[in-house]
């Protein structure tokens, strides 16, 4: 007989995290990064907007050591912008999935350089 799976606590099932990373400015010589940030504010930093499973800390690590690293924070990221998303942490993972996507929209509308926010 199969023993059934136990049901993940609440506390399992909120375990996503989104996160921002600040990047160098000079993020945005890059005609890709340009193309989808046509009204971008060059006032206003740049930016990755990412989701995990990790605390948002260790992932930043992940992205500097290479270890399924966005281009962008490997080559370009400085530090985390907690002030940017520590209110939304954690949640299930559905939620950060449209968190991490709707978050970058929104950085985007009020002029942030955007990279990630899939």
């Amino acid at each position: 007989m199969k023993r059934a799976k136990p049901k993940p606590s609440t506390a399992d099932a909120h375990h996503h995290n989104v996160y921002v990373v600040l990047l160098d400015p000079k993020v945005a010589d890059h005609p890709s990064v340009l193309r989808i940030n046509p009204a971008r504010d060059p006032t206003k930093p740049c930016v990755y907007v990412g989701m995990t499973g990790l605390d948002p800390a260790e992932r930043f690590q992940n992205h500097k050591n290479g270890h399924k690293a966005a281009w962008t924070v490997k080559r370009y990221g400085v530090r985390l912008l907690p002030e940017l998303y520590a209110c939304f942490n954690p949640m299930p993972f559905h939620a950060a999935a449209e968190m991490e996507q709707g978050l970058a929209e929104d950085l985007r509308a009020e002029g942030y350089t955007v990279t990630g926010g899939k």
